[in-house]
């Protein structure tokens, strides 16, 4: 034997292949349509009843498509996914993770009364598709797709198999069925959906719901969507009653500032939506040979790059200095427009002097420290006036932003 061993020779089944040109089994001729003769229902949508989820869907949920909505644990995806059942009636919520009696449990404690919506607890979805196929619910719900199963796939649930598997059966499903569904999935600790990432290819639209599970607010963000724009955002308030639209978000990010020394507010866009933020520096002494910087919400190598910026452009040194940066309310500014306020507020910190009252900032900062033009000003500003802030005019620079507001760099020293 070639390989020197005893008792290593096992027996492998190799299945007749049928030969070139023969084929087992005819499959149905494929029909064909010209893209004109494809006629369109006009109001085909949905709607959720919740006009912050029909926004970032394109205008509500379209017949026979299939969403995934991810998030962390506790963020609020079943209590979202509770109040579009209580506004979509004939709708089936499938739960392989909590028992009816959980359900409607929490249901009761949101205040949904609907008496036209199925529950059921199962995992097996080849048990569930003669029930879907037979009754055509209005819109069905998945929770979750990694505790859902096919016992014709070898596997335990959640493992890669299933996961893949199941999503592709019921991408096919609801292409046949017509039932619009929506899968819940869960994340991994780096905030991606648990799973192989052809999960979120065979689906139509991709849903991420963020935010902090120690703050109010909650963003709904679109990152795929073959119906519309993925640069909308809905913005939820959690409270008792369960997920509450925010009309105007910018008065929730604003309703606890106070101008002090550190304090300035930034005109971030959340999809096309202008926003006021509140951003915090804090600029202390460092105790050490190395100055530490730490930031929360705001990229910390672009938060490095200013204070350089800063040093190297204006006469105010932060080589000796400690920084601290957060941006309330649990927004992550990702957009350079948020550099000029970011800069404000490191040396607004540093002199212990507080920006003028009713301020707000919005800008690129160049490696020279030029101040440069950003998109949608226009819709920036107006934000701006509509809650009764203002505006300065677009510095050239960081020293012509220092003299604007009263804050140049030959000023007094810190206190």
């Amino acid at each position: 034997m070639a390989c020197g061993e005893w008792n290593t020779i096992s027996e492998m089944v190799v299945s007749a292949a049928s030969q070139v040109g023969q084929s087992v089994q005819h499959s149905a001729p494929i029909e064909t349509k010209r893209l004109a003769e494809i006629a369109l229902e006009e109001n085909s949508r949905i709607s959720s009843g919740i006009s912050e989820l029909d926004r970032v869907l394109g205008g509500g949920i379209i017949p026979d498509s299939i969403m995934l909505l991810g998030g962390e644990p506790g963020i609020g995806k079943s209590t979202l996914l509770l109040q579009v059942l209580n506004n979509v009636p004939g709708s089936l919520y499938v739960s392989a993770e909590e028992s009816i009696g959980q359900i409607k449990e929490r249901a009761n404690r949101l205040g949904i009364t609907s008496a036209d919506v199925e529950l059921v607890s199962t995992g097996d979805l080849e048990a569930l598709e003669p029930h879907i196929l037979a009754h055509k619910p209005r819109l069905l719900i998945i929770d979750s797709i990694q505790t859902v199963f096919l016992n014709s796939i070898s596997g335990t649930a959640g493992s890669i198999v299933q996961v893949r598997e199941c999503g592709i059966f019921l991408q096919r499903l609801a292409k046949s069925s017509g039932v619009p569904t929506i899968i819940v999935g869960h994340v991994t600790k780096d905030g991606a959906i648990a799973g192989p990432r052809m999960l979120e290819h065979i689906v139509d639209v991709v849903l991420y719901f963020e935010g902090d599970r120690y703050r109010d607010a909650r963003l709904l963000r679109g990152v795929k969507n073959r119906f519309g724009s993925t640069n909308e955002v809905g913005i939820f308030s959690i409270q008792e009653q369960g997920l509450v639209e925010v009309k105007n978000p910018s008065e929730l990010f604003l309703a606890e500032y106070k101008d002090s020394p550190g304090n300035t507010i930034s005109v971030t866009l959340e999809g096309t939506r202008p926003l006021l933020v509140e951003v915090q520096a804090l600029v202390a002494p460092t105790n050490f040979g190395y100055p530490k910087r730490t930031s929360s919400g705001f990229d910390l190598n672009r938060l490095n790059l200013l204070a350089a910026v800063i040093s190297k452009t204006t006469k105010i040194n932060l080589t000796n200095s400690d920084i601290y940066l957060n941006v309330i309310g649990g927004i992550k500014l990702n957009e350079p427009a948020a550099d000029l306020a970011v800069c404000a507020a490191i040396v607004s910190s540093y002199r212990n002097q507080a920006l003028p009252r009713g301020l707000a900032l919005f800008g690129e900062v160049g490696l020279s420290g030029e101040v440069r033009s950003v998109t949608r000003q226009k819709e920036r500003a107006r934000e701006v006036e509509n809650l009764g802030y203002k505006t300065i005019r677009k510095p050239q620079s960081l020293n012509d932003l220092l003299d604007l507001i009263g804050m140049a760099s030959t000023g007094s020293a810190r206190k």
